[in-house]
């Protein structure tokens, strides 16, 4: 009896990790050989070839299993990246922090990197504990270890075609449970973003937070500002452009994430109809993002801040200010308080202001300005971007539909709506004040000759 109790305390001392991985075949865990990219399975062979352990890795393995299509595939092996670069043609060294390899295949880059030790004391940190620089190489075993979640810590090895699970990843996935391997303390130090990837997976999975994984969450957020702002930048548009954006910023609003990235966006939903104009916008984004559509970084950005952009740009008129130059101010001070914390690139920022700049000028419907305005790069978006005010009640849904109709016609259609618009008779609301005529200078008068 004694015996039997302290092998039930043993057993449940040992992790799945410390007892080895579980290999879970094709029947099991449901995926699709046909489904994965044949780049990345064709860097898998090669290594194999010379004598290297490879597998796919990460979220495209965590992708398949639910059915969903991952956008890209990586591969975790045992080799270097100077004896991985060799192996293919197009293949270079990248990463100061991580370095890795990648491979190129035309479009396709297959990211392949070599298995990391968990962290330890010798790693180089922040004084926060956050992990500056990880490229020292561990096992299989210790690379699973080192990964965030258990639902990320998957292998797929296309020559056997099982996954390896050494976390219990599989079965977390299929409860639809996101949870963090280690202590998770530890882990959001060593890495604060993975406090976000929490909140993104568990809504990409219509899932949740382990309540252990989610705990420590709302005291450590602060450490959100420690990130480099590029590199949270880029995390935050995963998050947007996941395909359930609105439950991902509810789910950061509850949790105290959402300072570090959109500082602005909780003044923006506590606005009246600022959530809606919100809602609608990423709707429309998350609609694209199901259907396979592409999605443009600059229009969602200009989508979420331009409740601030507006509500300045209307106190500055207020203020006596010219509307052209009261917006270009607007948008000004509303992107440099942005850049602070949100590394917006530069190209996104200046599209932006393009569809910001072009909403006044929808209002005026005159032939050579027209013409003008479809000459812009950025037209199609603007009018996009009307229609997303026009749907928030903020502009003419009748006018907003004449722009898209002309953003969608072809070059005779386009003339002949203008050529159309010209025979009616003039709205007074868009032809604007009268202007003024300019008095001609008096010519001076001739001196009078001295009789």
């Amino acid at each position: 009896m004694i015996t039997d109790t302290i092998k039930k305390f043993v057993s449940r001392l040992f992790t799945p990790a410390a007892r080895g991985p579980q290999r879970i075949t094709r029947d099991k865990h449901g995926i699709d050989r046909r489904n994965v990219s044949r780049h990345a399975i064709k860097v898998c062979e090669v290594l194999r070839q010379h004598g290297y352990s490879a597998y796919i890795v990460g979220g495209a393995v965590r992708d398949l299993i639910v059915g969903l299509e991952p956008k890209d595939f990586d591969v975790a092996t045992n080799a270097t990246p100077e004896q991985i670069r060799p192996l293919f043609r197009r293949a270079r060294i990248i990463g100061r922090r991580f370095q890795l390899v990648h491979v190129v295949f035309g479009q396709e880059i297959i990211e392949t990197s070599t298995f990391r030790a968990p962290a330890s004391q010798d790693q180089e940190t922040d004084e926060h504990g956050r992990i500056l620089r990880d490229n020292v190489f561990g096992t299989h075993e210790e690379d699973a270890a080192r990964r965030d979640f258990t639902m990320n810590a998957l292998y797929y090895d296309p020559h056997t075609e099982e996954v390896i699970d050494y976390h219990n990843g599989v079965q977390d996935l299929k409860k639809r449970q996101v949870r963090i391997i280690g202590d998770p303390a530890q882990r959001y130090r060593e890495d604060p973003v993975r406090m976000l990837r929490a909140v993104r997976f568990a809504a990409k999975l219509n899932g949740s937070i382990d309540p252990a994984t989610r705990k420590p969450i709302g005291t450590m957020a602060p450490l959100i500002e420690n990130v480099p702002a590029s590199r949270l930048f880029d995390e935050m548009l995963k998050l947007l452009t996941c395909g359930h954006a609105m439950d991902c910023l509810r789910q950061l609003r509850a949790d105290g994430l959402h300072h570090g990235l959109l500082p602005l966006l909780d003044v923006v939903l506590e606005q009246p109809g600022g959530e809606h104009f919100v809602e609608l916008a990423l709707e429309r984004t998350d609609s694209r993002v199901r259907a396979g559509k592409s999605i443009s970084p600059s229009f969602l950005f200009a989508s979420l801040l331009w409740q601030q952009v507006e509500s300045r740009w209307k106190q500055l008129r207020a203020q006596g200010e010219h509307s052209v130059p009261a917006l270009v101010r607007a948008a000004d001070s509303v992107l440099d308080e942005q850049t602070e914390k949100l590394a917006i690139q530069r190209r996104f920022s200046a599209d932006m202001r393009e569809i910001w700049f072009m909403q006044p000028r929808f209002e005026r419907r005159m032939g050579k300005t027209i013409y003008r305005m479809i000459e812009q790069p950025r037209f199609r978006a603007a009018c996009d971007f009307l229609q997303l005010r026009a749907a928030a009640g903020e502009f003419d849904s009748v006018l907003a539909q004449w722009w898209m109709d002309l953003a969608n016609g072809d070059d005779a259609t386009r003339a002949d709506m203008i050529e159309e618009l010209g025979r009616l008779p003039r709205d007074p609301a868009e032809a604007g004040a009268p202007r003024k005529r300019r008095r001609r200078p008096r010519r001076a008068a001739a001196p009078r000759e001295a009789e």
